[in-house]
């Protein structure tokens, strides 16, 4: 030190012609091994910002005591000293400005968060549950109500007897009751010629079953009890999935299939209005 030189002289300084602020900012980033979105994120401040800092345009920081705050974050975040680029920039901006409050400098560079957006996911997933619990009750709660007995889709409803006038006199005795016709009979006479009908029966054991027509609508899916009866009808054809077959008993356009199958085996079988060979 020579004589006569006051302590400020030997205070460590950026000389006049070296590197600006921003290259001494950047040349640091580059060395460290950071990219502009990496300082970015560490130090929230925006990557215009930063670019703009780095091309020595301080303009786009609101203020000399934002470019202060600026420069020691983006100092600190790239590993140097930022004493002394803060002492550049007081020395090329007019001297140390006045403090100011710090909660404007937060304030400006809070990052607001973005509008929170409907999860439509999560919203489709409830609906389709519910939907499926729906059907599922439908299907489960309309086949508990007839254990034993079969569903049709289609066909025709029975009408009722007419009421007998009051005055009408009663039969001498009643009429011989009628033969009763055997399960093969009865079960062709009801099927209709213009329609592939196919009736399952669990005889065995519960087993699941699918069916679907022609256009793929699925008729039924789900599971049959022992002793429970499904019966589906369509114009054209029935596709079936028996997940047990040899619990099932098949009876087609009022026909019994004779096909061994073993419980546990599972059944891809289609049928039409053909007989039950040619379907």
């Amino acid at each position: 030190m020579s004589i006569g030189n006051s302590p400020e002289d030997d205070r460590p300084s950026i000389e006049d012609d070296g590197p600006s602020i921003g290259r001494v900012l950047q040349q640091a980033r580059i060395a460290a091994g950071l990219t502009v979105d990496e300082v970015s994120s560490a130090t929230r401040v925006r990557i215009p910002i930063v670019h703009a800092i780095e091309e020595d345009d301080f303009s786009r920081c609101g203020g000399d005591v934002y470019a202060r705050g600026h420069i020691r974050t983006l100092a600190q975040a790239v590993g140097i000293d930022p004493g002394p680029l803060v002492d550049q920039y007081d020395a090329d901006h007019g001297g140390r400005p006045a403090p100011t409050p710090a909660a404007p400098l937060f304030e400006a560079e809070r990052i607001r968060p973005e509008p929170r957006r409907p999860n439509w996911t999560a919203a489709m997933v409830a609906a389709i549950v519910v939907v499926v619990g729906f059907v599922g009750f439908t299907m489960f709660s309309g086949g508990s109500d007839k254990k034993s007995g079969s569903s049709v889709a289609e066909g025709p409803a029975q009408q009722k007897p007419p009421a007998k006038s009051p005055s009408a006199p009663a039969p001498s005795k009643p009429p011989a009751p009628k033969p009763t016709p055997s399960p093969s009979d009865s079960a062709i006479a009801a099927v209709p010629a213009d329609k592939v009908t196919v009736k399952v029966t669990a005889i065995n054991d519960k087993s699941w079953i699918s069916a679907k027509d022609h256009n793929g609508k699925m008729l039924f899916d789900g599971l049959l009890q022992k002793g429970e009866a499904q019966t589906f009808q369509d114009g054209q054809q029935v596709d079936l999935i028996l997940g047990n077959a040899g619990a099932i008993e098949l009876y087609v356009n009022g026909k019994k299939i004779d096909s061994k199958f073993e419980d546990g085996q599972v059944e891809r079988l289609s049928y039409t209005k053909g007989d039950p060979q040619v379907g």
